[in-house]
Formats: C-alpha cells, structure tokens, sequence
C-alpha cells in the first residue's frame, strides 16, 4: 500500500505563526514554473519586474528587487515602484551573459507611513505638535543608524528642524523629497519579507535578435554532378550578408552511411552516386565528430567558420542525434541501441514517413548510462572547439528532456556564449517545455498559422505569460521537411507575404534557401518539395528573375534600424475592417520606436480598409496630427486623426511598414 497521502490544509502551530511574515509577496514575475526554471533575459536590455505585494493595516510599504550573478556574495539593489491595487513594478539591467538571480524584498516603511498621515493631517488643518515631535525623533533614530555622508545628511535636517519655529517650515521639511531619500536611505526595514530566490538566464543579443539562413554546403556548385565544398561557400558569404542575415545555418556536415542510403525524392533505391540525405550520419570515415570528405578538411572547415565571422555571419550546426547503419558506435557500443530477436536493428519511423536509412540510439540502456550521454556532450564541445556557438537541434521532443537540461546547462557552464534552437514541432507542453530546460530559440506553429485570427492570436499567446519568459520563438518560412501548402501556390506575393509576418513578427527568423527565388515545386498533396535537396544537389541561379532578394534585404535592414522589431515582445493588434489584412504595432516600452504593420493575406487581390492609428498610446487626441514613414519606400507624410485608410495591391507589395511619429508643432503657427 502507497505511503503517499492527500493532500492537507496546513494548520501551522502558534510558535510558527509568529514567525510569519506580515507582508505577502505574489505573483511576481517574470518568473517560471515557480522559480524551477529559469526566465529569459538578454545581456544590456532591462529585466522587467512586477509583484503583488501587500500587507494587512495601511501602514505604507516599501519594496525592492535585488539581484547578482550566481556565486557572487553581493548584491545590487533597485526600488519598486507602486502601480495601485497593490502592484509593483522596478527593473535592472544585467551586465554580464551569465546565470543570474533575483529576490523581491519588501517592508514596512516607517517613515513613508508617517509622512502620509502627517501631510493629511495637515492638509486638513488639524493641529500637528505631537507629530512633528515624532518626526523629529523618527530623524534622530535614523542618524544614529546612519553612515557616512547620509549621516550627515541627516544631522543637518535635525539641526534645520530643532532650530525652526514655525510648524509649517518643520512640516515641509518633514515632507520635503530630501528627507524622504535620506530616511529611505537609513531604513531599518521593519518586518521585512523576502520572496523566493528566482533564476534569470542572461544571453547574449543574439540569442533574441537574429536572421538565420539555410543552406546545404554540398549543393554549392554550378554542376549537379560536382558536389560542393566548404570552399565554395565561401563565393556566396557576402550575398548572404548582404540580404542582412546574421546566422548561417548548415544541416549535418559528417559522413553519410552507404547502407538503406536513400536516392532522389526519398526513393528507397539510391544510384551509385547519389549523395544520400546528410541525417545518416556516419561511415566508416567517421560519425558525428568527422566531416564529409567531399566537404573538405577540418582546417577547411575552420578556415570557413572565420571567413564567415568577417562577413558578420556565425556558423550554426545541426546537431541530429540519429545514425546511418554504418556509424561507427553500432560496431564499438551495440549496447548503446535497441536491437530486435533476431539481431537486426528497428530504423526510425515518424508515421507517416519511415526512414529505412537512420537508426536510433536508446538513451537508457544499461550501456548508455552515462557513456552514450557523455559522448554526445563531447560531440556538442568538439564542435563549440572548432569555433561554432550555435546548434539547432533535430526532433529534440523525441529525445529525455533530463540529457537536454543536463548537456546544455554542462556546454554553457563551459561556454556561455552557446546557443541552442528547438526543431520541435509537436505539442505545445513539449515546446514550451524545452524552451524551460535551457534551449534559447524555438520554431514554432507560425508556419502553419495563415488566417488573420490565427496569427492574431499565436502572436499574442507568445507575448504573454507563461510563453513571454521561457520561449523565444525563431519564425521559418520554410524548411527542407516543410514546403508550406500556402507557399505552392500564391506566387511572389506569397512569399513576399510570408516573409513579411515572419521579419515583423518575431526578433528571430530563418528561412531555407531556395526561398528568396519562390520556390515551390511539391510532392503533389503533401507539403514537401518535390526534387528535395535533403535527397540530392541543387543547382541554383540565385539571380534569377522573380526573386525577392532586395525585398528580403530592406525588410532585415528595417529590422536592424528599428529596435521595436529585435523582439517578438511588443505585439499588439490594432483595428483595420477587413479580415484579409492583419495590422498590428511593435514598439519599445518607452514609446521611442513605434511601428505599425499591414500585411494583406491575398496574394491574388487588392484589399482595402479603414484602419485606426493607436494616437491613444502615444496621449494624442483622436484628431491628433502624425507622421507616417513608409520604410520600403522612404515616402513620408502626415496623418490627420485617428480613422485612416489603406490599399494593398500585391503585385506591387503585398505589404506596408510604417514608422509612426507624433507631428512635431510648427513654430510659424505659434
């Protein structure tokens, strides 16, 4: 019989009660899971703090975050601020990529609740003597716990108060902004209460801001029959960059297994030079720590890793943890995988789809624990040594989330600067779940949410608790594995259109080259490319006509000049009465960069609509003049009011971007 038992009321007994503290700190945030996980936060942006904090009586309180790195002994310290109905808010700022923690401290303020009641006192004409001598003994109490300069400080006020005669001068000086900072300075914080301690882990910017691209280094050539090399990336680095990305991104670069090897649109036949798909990862030259000879070296490798950080561009690996049937582990550690009866080995299967050419590891076997999980650790380190700090990670959901939080928070401890993204697409626990254990980026539903009300709504689930503090969401317009059925048939504008919602809608996205020329030939009925480079080499033309290459290049140059797009924080959705335009705003929290979006989800009509301007965010009246900076475009000019107008025709640009300002007056008119 189980020695679990129901949970009970908790009747504390009387000597714990009057331990208690008076003061409840609540729901502060941000916070996650109760403080199990670690919030998000990036290295220079401020950290946003609110707490519900309140006490019994209506004694005045006080309250302050506090915070340091993890393992330091002091700690910094900033006052909250009281919003009403007993919320408070303050923030600090994090200097350092490293672990962090907080606390929120609050407490009776003693003189803060004098104060109060003597400024009513007064205001109402009621006589004072007796408070003004309680102040002055309030002072004298402070300066004898004081320090230093605001002892001083304090001693001087004393000497102000003792040598005035009339309660009026001794009443302002009492109340006066001065004395409040030099007692606020000297609290003794009465029955103070501290909220548990909470972890932040500080990144640094690009965890949150990046343009990631795709490409296969291997169909880098200008023959299908050459296979491409390292050296030949190197031709397309400055295009790259160019179109304003910062991440280049790779899918597995090691060896490709010969056996169950896969031929052109995953036909289980391969012929004797088909290249077979880069996620069987290993032959006999080598597994998840070697290099495709037909690649180049290692010192090619690294050669590009640093030619790429000149052009402003870092390296980001895929990080598969699957294997061909000819990886080396099946010969040197059998027991790290699940063999059948009769000796053969299951490959993987993701129904519908099978993969006759890959097998899995078994993370559990007696074996495995812990030499399977180490060895995957140093493949991860190997590769952090060769200069790469990014990883996306294949169908992590399918592998423990314990080896995901232990072997990220091992690699980061060592190296802070590494990053992890989630090619997770399954059910939103599993997702948000994985952003909770250490990964710093995430795909998301975005590529299968098209609708206005759909996109509406992910993008404000994404801006709101629990998701704000635990998942950073990377928008791909497309994949390898997904040729979205919106993209097969809406032409240019479509992608235009896509590209549009993902550079606006989310501080990181990525997109999978091919993209920036409309490709979309698929598999007819299934979203998948049909002639799919994971199979094969693909030749490209990437000046091809019809490409939206300097489209691409102006919405990530938009996104570097306006801080309000480094974030998928921000969003709000504003009114325009058509439900085939999706219009919202990003701005910063101080109102200094306000952008407004307009993206038409027609690829094949013009659309109208009546829109309103957000005047009431920025204090502005309804007939408010602004000015409007269309950022495709550089066109300028001023609104008037609060009602306007718009026409998108999408084969012009299926979208607008603007950046809103309030009208400057005119001195002439003074």
């Amino acid at each position: 019989m189980s020695d679990v038992q129901p949970n009970a009321t908790f009747h504390p007994r009387l000597e714990d009660a009057l331990q208690m503290p008076r003061i409840a700190i609540e729901a502060t945030l941000p916070v996650v899971d109760g403080g199990r996980f670690a919030a998000k936060a990036i290295i220079g942006q401020p950290v946003v703090v609110t707490s519900r904090i309140f006490a019994d009586g209506h004694d005045q309180l006080a309250a302050a975050v506090c915070w340091r790195e993890k393992g330091e002994s002091s700690w910094c310290r900033a006052r909250l601020k009281l919003l009403g109905n007993d919320g408070w808010q303050g923030q600090f700022t994090p200097t350092q990529v490293a672990e962090h923690e907080f606390v929120i401290e609050a407490w009776w303020d003693i003189f803060e609740t004098y104060r109060y009641e003597l400024s009513k006192k007064h205001t109402a004409g009621v006589p004072v003597p007796l408070e003004l001598e309680e102040g002055r003994m309030l002072l004298e109490k402070a300066a004898a716990r004081a320090q230093g300069e605001n002892r001083a400080t304090l001693e001087d006020l004393l000497h102000r108060l003792g040598t005035s005669h009339l309660d009026d001068e001794r009443v302002s000086l009492l109340l006066a902004a001065e004395t409040a900072a030099a007692m606020a300075a000297a609290d003794p914080r009465e029955h103070c209460s501290r909220s548990p301690l909470y972890p932040l882990d500080v990144e640094r910017p690009l965890a949150q801001f990046a343009s990631w691209y795709e490409l296969f280094p291997r169909s880098e050539t200008d023959d299908p029959e050459r296979h491409g090399t390292f050296r030949d990336v190197h031709k397309r680095l400055p295009a790259i960059r160019d179109m304003g990305f910062d991440v280049l991104y790779f899918p597995p670069i090691h060896p490709i297994g010969r056996k169950h090897r896969k031929g052109p649109n995953n036909s289980l036949q391969a012929g004797p030079n088909d290249p077979g798909s880069p996620y069987a990862i290993g032959s006999e030259e080598g597994g998840h720590d070697a290099i495709h000879p037909q690649l180049g070296t290692l010192d090619d490798f690294r050669e590009l890793v640093a030619a790429a950080r000149e052009h402003g561009l870092e390296i980001a690996l895929d990080f598969a943890i699957q294997c061909s049937q000819d990886h080396p582990w099946l010969k040197e550690h059998p027991g790290w995988f699940s063999w059948r009866p009769d000796g053969s080995i299951k490959y993987a299967e993701n129904p519908p789809k099978k993969y006759q050419d890959i097998v899995n590891v078994d993370f559990y076997s007696e074996d495995a624990k812990p030499d399977l999980w180490l060895a995957l650790r140093d493949v991860v380190w190997h590769w952090v040594e060769q200069g790469v700090k990014v990883f996306r990670v294949d169908n992590p959901h399918t592998k423990p989330l314990p080896f995901w939080e232990w072997l990220i928070a091992d690699i980061r401890e060592r190296d802070r600067d590494v990053m992890f993204l989630s090619e997770a697409f399954t059910r939103p626990g599993m997702m948000a779940r994985l952003g909770k254990i250490g990964y710093s980026q995430s795909y998301t539903y975005f590529t299968w949410r098209n609708t206005k009300a759909e996109l509406s709504e992910y993008l404000t689930e994404l801006n709101e608790p629990p998701l704000r503090d635990c998942y950073r969401p990377n928008f791909f317009v497309n994949t390898p594995d997904i040729n979205p059925f919106f993209l097969q048939d809406s032409g240019r504008a479509g992608f235009l259109i896509r590209a549009a919602l993902a550079t606006m809608g989310s501080g990181l996205w990525g997109m999978y080259s091919g993209f920036e020329l409309c490709e979309s030939a698929a598999v007819p009925g299934k979203e998948e490319y049909l002639d799919s480079e994971k199979y094969q080499l693909r030749v490209r033309d990437y000046h091809a006509p019809g490409n939206i290459v300097a489209e691409i290049a102006q919405l990530n140059r938009i996104r570097r000049q306006n801080p309000a797009l480094q974030t998928h924080l921000g969003f709000k959705a504003y009114l325009a009465w058509n439900d085939n335009i999706l219009y919202f705003g990003k701005r910063t929290p101080d109102l200094s960069n306000f952008i407004l979006i307009a993206i038409s989800l027609d690829p094949n009509n013009a659309q109208e609509a009546h829109f309103e301007l957000p005047l009431w965010e920025l204090g502005l009246p309804d007939d408010a003049h602004t000015q409007g900076e269309d950022l495709m475009n550089g066109h300028r000019w001023t609104w008037y009011g609060k009602t306007q107008w718009m026409r998108i025709e999408p084969w012009h640009l299926p979208f607008g971007i603007w950046r809103l300002t309030a009208q400057q007056p005119d001195p002439d008119l003074k």
